[in-house]
C-alpha cells in the first residue's frame, strides 16, 4: 500500500480513525484527524498554535470553546444525504470539546494559526455550491471555508462525484509559489462512497514521476497530497464524497492543469 494511503479501520476508544500531522506527514502546514463518536462521547482538544474546522461530516453535536457554545447542531445523518453540513471555525489559540448527540462523523481540519479571528459556527446557508464540470466530468463543490471567508491558513471544501465520473480533473496540481500562476497547497482526500461497497482511485504524480502513486480508494480511507498532480475517478454505480483540507503559506486556490490535459479546457 502507498505511504500516501491511511485505510479505513475500527475507531480507537477516543474514536479517532485517522491522525494526520504535519510530523507524520513529512510537510509543514495541514493536519486532519477523523473520528467516529457514540451518542454521548465526548472530543476535546486543548488549546494550540494551530487553527481548527470543525467539519460534521454526519449526526449531531454539541460544541463548546473557551469563548462560544453551539447546542445541538446538525442536520444531516452522512455526507450523501442531499443537505450542507454544519462546521464550527476555532481560530488558533482557543479550546475545543465536542459531544455526540447521536452517532457522529466528525473532521478536524487544521493549519498554523494567526491573526485575529474569532470563533464563529458556518450553517449550510454559509456554505456556496457550485457545478462544475460536464458529462463524466461532472462533480459537485461545497466550500466550507474558501478564500473568501475569514481564516489565516485553511482552506476547506466538500466535493461529490457522481457514478462513474472523474473529480480533480483534468489533472491539475499547486505545488509551487509562483503566485499568480500557481499556488502551494498540501492537501488530503477523505473519502466515502455510496454504497459503502464501491471503490474510487487516485493517482498522485509529478511531471518527472519522481512521484506517481495510484491507490484503490475504498470508504473511509485517506489519501495525502505532498505534491503533484492528483485526479480521482470513481466506478459505475457508485457516488463518491470527498472532504478536501488545503493549506499552504499563502491563503489562495490557484491550480496549473497539466499541459498534455488542458485542451480538455477548451470552450
Amino acid at each position: 500500500m502507498s505511504d500516501l494511503q491511511l485505510k479505513n479501520h475500527t475507531p480507537d476508544e477516543n474514536g479517532l480513525i485517522h491522525r494526520v500531522t504535519p510530523a507524520s506527514a513529512g510537510w509543514s502546514y495541514v493536519g486532519f484527524e477523523l473520528y467516529r463518536l457514540q451518542p454521548g462521547q465526548t472530543m476535546t482538544r486543548a488549546a494550540d498554535d494551530r487553527e481548527v474546522c470543525v467539519v460534521l461530516i454526519g449526526g449531531r453535536i454539541s460544541a463548546t470553546t473557551d469563548d462560544a457554545t453551539f447546542k445541538d447542531i446538525g442536520e444531516r445523518d452522512g455526507p450523501f444525504d442531499g443537505k450542507k453540513p454544519y462546521s464550527v471555525y476555532v481560530p488558533a489559540g482557543i479550546g475545543l470539546s465536542v459531544t455526540a448527540q447521536t452517532g457522529v462523523e466528525l473532521a478536524l481540519c487544521s493549519g498554523p494559526g494567526g491573526g485575529g479571528f474569532v470563533t464563529r459556527l458556518i450553517t449550510p446557508d454559509d456554505i456556496t455550491y457550485t457545478k462544475r464540470g460536464e458529462a463524466t466530468n461532472t462533480r459537485h463543490v461545497y466550500d466550507i471555508l474558501p478564500e473568501t471567508e475569514p481564516a489565516h491558513s485553511l482552506l476547506v471544501v466538500e466535493v461529490i462525484t457522481p457514478s462513474g465520473c472523474w473529480s480533480s480533473y483534468p489533472s491539475h496540481k499547486h505545488d509551487t509559489d509562483d503566485l499568480p500562476n500557481e499556488s502551494q497547497l498540501e492537501e488530503t482526500y477523505y473519502h466515502r462512497l455510496n454504497p459503502a461497497q464501491g471503490f474510487a482511485f487516485q493517482r498522485v504524480y509529478t511531471d518527472d514521476q519522481s512521484l506517481d502513486e495510484t491507490m484503490c480508494v475504498h470508504d473511509g480511507d485517506l489519501v495525502m497530497v505532498p505534491r503533484g498532480y492528483h485526479p480521482v475517478g470513481t466506478a459505475h454505480g457508485y457516488d463518491l464524497y470527498y472532504l478536501n483540507v488545503m493549506a499552504g503559506p499563502k491563503r489562495v486556490w490557484k491550480i496549473n492543469t497539466e499541459d498534455a490535459h488542458r485542451w480538455l479546457l477548451a470552450p
